[in-house]
């Protein structure tokens, strides 16, 4: 297989217990994730990754894959790698199961590169925000280089609007592509201090000198939305009551 894309899904989330299986209009969240992801023409396969049988049974109810995993993962790149190593694949998207409005595209963007240039250890996503989000530290924002290349990410606003005009921000899109090597290799490491400073996994990445691209998705469906609380979970169902109504 040239890639698959893996969806980590954790029972016992601190905030919000048992939220892959919460219901959102009559289907539960890791359904919308997954139905989404199964949209990408880039991909020859989707799994979920998980630690809890009762998430096994309910994707397997829809018809998807699903495959336990430790519960010991501190993280969903470990629990992606522990599925990933496993199979035949050059190119492994992780996308996070608490993003109901993940679409097509944005697979098929953070993919093609990796795909293209097996020297590109790993890819991700981010889109131009505007000033409310600017000081919003559950915003992560990122610069890159001139190549499109990742500099930092931060939960600070960067780049510092020193010089107001054509000031941009972009926040960070929390979906990874990887090199299935370079995965398997990162999940080996072990964290770093900006890493925990910032509490940014990806943040480990650059600290031990490895490039990650950023690509600016093109994507104008995009619902920027992680489900974490309640209130997220309410306000995802007022939204696919508006795109109902």
């Amino acid at each position: 297989m040239k890639a698959v894309g893996i969806i980590p899904a954790r029972y016992h989330s601190t905030r919000l217990e048992g939220k892959p299986l919460m219901d959102i209009h009559g289907k539960p969240m890791i359904q919308w994730v997954y139905e989404n992801v199964m949209k990408a023409d880039v991909l020859d396969e989707v799994f979920v990754a998980t630690d809890d049988q009762r998430i096994v049974e309910v994707v397997e109810r829809f018809g998807g894959r699903a495959m336990m995993t430790s519960r010991d993962h501190t993280t969903g790149t470990d629990r992606i790698a522990e599925v990933a190593k496993n199979l035949d694949v050059q190119v492994v998207i992780n996308i996070q199961g608490d993003e109901p409005f993940i679409t097509p595209t944005m697979i098929n963007e953070v993919a093609t590169p990796l795909l293209g240039d097996q020297d590109i250890p790993m890819c991700t996503l981010m889109h131009e925000i505007t000033e409310e989000d600017f000081h919003n530290p559950n915003v992560v924002k990122v610069v890159a280089d001139s190549s499109g290349f990742a500099l930092y990410f931060s939960r600070s606003l960067i780049p510092y609007p020193r010089n107001k005009e054509g000031h941009q921000a972009f926040e960070h899109i929390g979906i990874y592509g990887y090199q299935k090597t370079f995965l398997l290799k990162l999940s080996t490491l072990p964290p770093t201090p900006l890493e925990k400073t910032e509490a940014l996994e990806q943040l480990r990445v650059l600290e031990n000198g490895y490039k990650i691209k950023v690509i600016s998705t093109a994507a104008k469906d995009y619902i920027p939305l992680s489900i974490d609380t309640k209130e997220d979970l309410e306000r995802a169902r007022a939204i696919i009551r508006s795109l109902r109504a």
